[in-house]
């Protein structure tokens, strides 16, 4: 059954969230990579050819690329910018186990080896589940990623504050119901502020939900990124929303956690930016991650 995004609000110069997210992705090469298992793995790269430090994104749970769709562009002034659909999300074929996190970061492995500059370092930003991944694949990429910006990182073993459980997205709803459903979701979640769901984050939402296969928050749960981090050699640096629904009002906690294995950990919290930080707050976030990154 095909979604229906009729309900979505259009952009304010009447272009619909898809054909924004269309413009913006016809700025990037596109190319799927084998990763090992006999699938493919999407990636959007944004600045190829330029020579510019490479810099690869990796999105958050039940997402795909789009989740840095205010980004890509701004950040390849100063990078070429990977842009990853993580296995089993996007438009990416699954690892061979969606609820296992190694088995996700084996296919993201070997996407990496057949897509990147063999003779190259590189640097990661990693959004919510995206974070967990960058946790693990830095041990198997120690002496060639210069740094880790890990943004609101999930599956760590912290404090979280209950709060209202989400609903699931079905293809099969009214496309009314789809919209408001999806709307609710980003306000639980990954805004703050209401006023910033707009048309592009709802259709993002619906788009990348209903097609989600690997199961992040399973990994999540299990505090897999936790698990890895006493192994990660690669600085690492946090860049967080100030609200971040899976932090606030403990983010003191998160930077004890960090600092305890890497003394000079850098937290940077953007003020007024929920979970989704990336988006809600563009500006200052592409300014804090090219700071952290050094460029």
């Amino acid at each position: 059954m095909s979604l229906d995004f009729s309900a979505v609000p259009r952009m304010p110069d009447g272009r619909t969230a898809a054909e924004h997210i269309e413009d913006v992705a016809s700025l990037s090469q596109i190319v799927r990579v084998p990763m090992g298992n006999g699938g493919k793995m999407m990636w959007h790269i944004f600045g190829a050819g330029s020579g510019k430090p490479i810099l690869l994104l990796f999105h958050g749970g039940s997402g795909s690329w789009i989740h840095w769709i205010r980004n890509v562009v701004p950040l390849s002034r100063h990078f070429t910018v990977y842009a990853a659909d993580l296995p089993g999300l996007g438009d990416s074929d699954p690892p061979d186990d969606v609820n296992d996190i190694w088995s996700v970061t084996q296919c993201v492995e070997a996407a990496m080896k057949e897509l990147l500059p063999k003779d190259q370092p590189f640097a990661i930003a990693g959004f919510s589940f995206g974070g967990m991944v960058s946790g693990h694949i830095a041990t198997l990429f120690e002496d060639r990623i210069r740094r880790i910006a890990l943004v609101g990182a999930g599956g760590l073993k912290a404090t979280r504050k209950p709060g209202p459980k989400l609903h699931k997205l079905l293809a099969e709803m009214p496309p009314e119901t789809l919209a408001a459903e999806a709307r609710r979701n980003l306000e639980i979640l990954m805004l703050h502020d209401p006023k910033n769901v707009d048309g592009i984050a709802i259709h993002m939402q619906i788009l990348n939900t209903t097609r989600a296969r690997t199961r992040s928050r399973i990994m999540g749960q299990a505090f897999k990124l936790s698990e890895v981090l006493p192994r990660v050699r690669t600085p690492l640096t946090g860049i967080w929303g100030e609200f971040d629904s899976t932090t606030y009002p403990h983010i003191q906690e998160r930077i004890d956690l960090f600092r305890a294995l890497q003394p000079n950990f850098e937290m940077n919290v953007i003020p007024g930016a929920g979970h989704w930080v990336a988006y809600e707050a563009a500006d200052a976030f592409n300014e804090t991650l090219i700071r952290a990154l050094g460029e």
